[in-house]
């Protein structure tokens, strides 16, 4: 449990929330959501104890261990990927520590045998004798294989170290947990394994996450920062905003009578409430529904990019062939081999692959920026592409300002054309004469998102399109591609772009590939493609 009072932080002369009053209790996950910049990681920060609030105090419940999801992917270079992990539990680790260096002693004395005994009594206390197991089973868990468990943490790529950092925070069942971002460089099998852990795990968790899939899996409370406050509502994420929306729709509605407006609210509940009902995730059994009240629901200040993808042209029946086509990574390792298939018209198409170089590696040369090993591709007469590439840097390395930057990319040069996409895209009065060179991730990504709309294209081809977008952006995005009356190919760990935009899956392999006309919730839970899975992947 944790419990804030009276809590707040006040940069200069700004503040940026102030009389936080709230209490975290052990059953609950608390998803926090707020624009860039509202104070998300800085709340975190707070509650974990690495920055001192202006005001206010946070406590834990007596005798309660906090774990911090750590940032620092150097930190741990010189341990072993076993101690990383069972550094997490601070009191075990120490116990084992000065156990062992007891038992190190040449000159053993009486004192130090009842010393080890008292450490002993600890360490069974506190389970050590299972600790490697625990350890080696979160490892496993989060697809870190037992070779790799006794290496030195530098010898681990970045996305391995993320992974055993995560495994560091959750070992030892904490109190009181602290996750930000924790879904960043996971694939979607391990995503999905994380929501799983979580929806069983039985104590106080607070999540920070551009994930909306996981924060609808494991959240039971949204905690909003918005207009300096931060707000306190039951529900996930997905109830958060669909009654967020509902509630400015009739703000806007000034002429509507209060007692209509309460029977669309609470409509608003009873068809949310059936959904929740019928799903699997955790919210339905935290018995998020006996929670929801209407008198919560409040209007967002938050700004919504306006993604609009416009086809100049109806696609053709001839959409994209391609044949026998091969792709080998730089160090040698087969991507995919002979891969066969054909879009159809309507076609929303969902690449996998446990290697993400293999979807970047097709986009690449379907796009005509890679030359295939083998095969080759056609694209129909009628067909106009739009690419956003995994790797946008090349398109940044200029001083141009945003307005100049667009025009390389337009037919129509008029300022008052150009500053229209910028516009949608939120880039406002002086924010149009940045240099592109200067932007931030996720203002690039936007940049980047107005540089195809300018296509007027009828096929997109996305790598990654989530990545560096806040959940506003993510949230306008994956509403316009839903409606697109186009093609899609698309590759991204955002279980819900895949889920509510996309009518078929292929999955790319050394062996060959897999393509299922179904949607992804679908394909993950098919025995039989389950099977198919593994004869992919096979002596890999």
């Amino acid at each position: 449990m944790i419990t804030v009072t009276n809590l707040g932080i006040q940069f200069g002369k700004r503040p940026l929330f102030q009389d936080v009053n709230m209490k975290f209790t052990p059953g609950n996950c608390y998803g926090i959501i707020g624009a860039n910049g509202a104070g998300k990681s800085t709340l975190m920060r707070m509650l974990s104890g690495q920055l001192t609030p202006t005001a206010g105090t946070i406590t834990q419940g007596p005798g309660e261990r906090m774990s911090v999801l750590e940032q620092d992917h150097f930190k741990y270079d010189d341990c072993t990927v076993m101690n990383t992990v069972m550094m997490g539990h601070t009191v075990l680790w120490d116990i084992i520590q000065e156990k062992d260096a007891l038992y190190a002693k040449e000159d053993f004395s009486d004192a130090d045998g009842v010393r080890a005994a008292e450490l002993e009594e600890k360490f069974a206390e506190l389970e050590g004798w299972n600790a490697e197991s625990d350890a080696a089973a979160l490892l496993s868990g989060l697809g870190i294989k037992e070779d790799k468990h006794y290496l030195l943490m530098k010898d681990l790529s970045g996305a391995e170290k993320v992974r055993v950092l995560l495994a560091k925070a959750l070992f030892g069942n904490p109190d009181n947990l602290l996750l930000d971002e924790p879904t960043n460089d996971l694939d979607l099998d391990t995503v999905a394994w994380l929501e799983d852990y979580l929806s069983k795990f039985e104590n106080t968790v607070l999540v920070v996450s551009h994930d909306r899939h996981f924060l609808d899996s494991v959240c039971t409370h949204t905690l909003d920062i918005d207009y300096n406050k931060v707000s306190l509502f039951a529900g996930n994420y997905s109830y958060w905003y669909e009654s967020s929306q509902l509630a400015l729709r009739q703000q806007q509605q000034q002429n509507k009578k209060a007692e209509e407006k309460r029977k669309e609210l609470l409509e608003f509940i009873r068809r949310f409430s059936a959904n929740v009902a019928k799903s699997k995730q955790t919210t339905s059994r935290k018995k998020m529904l006996e929670k929801l009240n209407i008198e919560e629901i409040q209007p967002s200040s938050r700004r919504y990019p306006g993604i609009i993808f416009t086809p100049q042209r109806e696609p053709g029946n001839k959409i994209l062939e391609v044949h026998g086509l091969t792709a080998v990574s730089d160090d040698g390792v087969t991507l995919f081999r002979d891969v066969n298939f054909q879009i159809e018209k309507d076609d929303k198409v969902a690449f996998l692959s446990h290697d993400p170089r293999a979807m970047t590696a097709l986009f690449e040369i379907i796009n005509g920026a890679r030359k295939a090993d083998e095969g080759s591709y056609d694209w129909g007469q009628t067909i106009t592409t739009a690419y956003l590439p995994l790797d946008n840097s090349a398109f940044f390395n200029t001083d141009l300002n945003l307005v100049d930057w667009l025009c390389q990319f337009s037919d129509d040069s008029s300022e008052i054309y150009l500053k229209g996409f910028l516009g949608k895209m939120l880039f406002s009065g002086e924010d149009v004469l940045k240099k592109a060179s200067v932007l931030s991730g996720g203002e690039k990504m936007r940049c980047m998102i107005a540089r195809m709309m300018l296509r007027d294209a009828n096929t997109l081809v996305l790598d990654s399109p989530t990545n560096h977008l806040d959940l506003e952006s993510i949230q306008a995005f994956n509403n316009t591609l839903r409606t697109f009356k186009g093609n899609i190919l698309l590759a991204s760990h955002d279980h819900e772009f895949i889920q509510t935009v996309c009518n078929r899956i292929i999955e790319l392999g050394p062996n060959g590939i897999i393509d299922k006309r179904m949607d992804y919730d679908d394909y993950i839970t098919d025995e039989r493609v389950l099977a198919a899975r593994e004869r992919l992947y096979a002596n890999q």
